[in-house]
């Protein structure tokens, strides 16, 4: 009998193949990344939608910048209230007792609020005004006949007095924070004017000036039992 054994451990042998014979892709070369090849359907597909996104920006853009321009941003001047003074004071004199001041200033001290303050907490009514100054300072006036020395410590923020200051003709007394605010107080003609903020001396200078006028231009008040100063 022929022996086969030779012939079949020769077929089990398996024989190497290599990239050269064609039976598999080629190794990249060592250190080389391999850099993916993207379909040009997928590239086409990618390029379209960056296209859509742009143009849907764009008529954001457009349908939003109408409005923008129809609604200017505010000056920077800031928002100026329209405060008539003297109409305020005309209906404030029926219940004050006294003709409120009106320092005519023309458009140089620019009011931000005028008004009547009945004094329920603290028993003395007042007539208050706020005024911005050329320097965009603050000065704030308050007039009463009912003024007593607590009241006017409250007023005055506890400030020492410092001083006086003479402004329309008038000698005013002059009070001091130390920390940036100021007053200046004037008894006249049957009131007690306050002057209050953190303006220069020169500013109240001027305000103060106005005020005596307009104090000076109205009747004088008569005090009563009533309206004199308590502690």
């Amino acid at each position: 009998m022929r022996d086969y054994r030779g012939v079949s451990e020769t077929q089990d042998k398996s024989t190497p193949t290599s990239p050269a014979a064609g039976n598999g892709p080629a190794a990249a070369p060592s250190g080389e990344p391999v850099k993916p090849v993207i379909p040009a359907a997928a590239a086409k597909r990618a390029n379209a939608s960056v296209l859509g996104m742009i143009i849907a920006l764009a008529v954001s853009i457009a349908a939003f910048l109408p409005i923008v321009l129809m609604n200017p941003s505010p000056k920077s001047e800031g928002f100026r209230p329209n405060i008539d003074v003297s109409a305020v004071a005309g209906n404030a004199a029926d219940v004050a007792g006294f003709t409120p001041v009106t320092p005519a200033t023309g458009d140089t001290f620019r009011p931000n609020y005028a008004r009547w303050e009945a004094g329920s907490a603290s028993g003395v009514p007042t007539w208050e005004v706020g005024y911005l100054t050329p320097k965009e300072a603050f000065i704030g006036l308050v007039q009463t006949r009912k003024a007593n020395p607590t009241w006017l410590l409250q007023q005055s923020k506890n400030a020492p007095v410092t001083g006086t200051r003479e402004a329309g003709g008038q000698e005013w007394e002059l009070r001091d924070t130390g920390k940036g605010e100021r007053s200046m107080v004037l008894n006249h003609r049957g009131t007690t004017v306050i002057l209050i903020g953190d303006a220069d001396l020169d500013e109240f200078a001027t305000l103060a000036t106005a005020v005596v006028k307009s104090m000076d231009g109205n009747p004088a008040v008569t005090i009563s039992p009533s309206d004199s100063p308590s502690p």
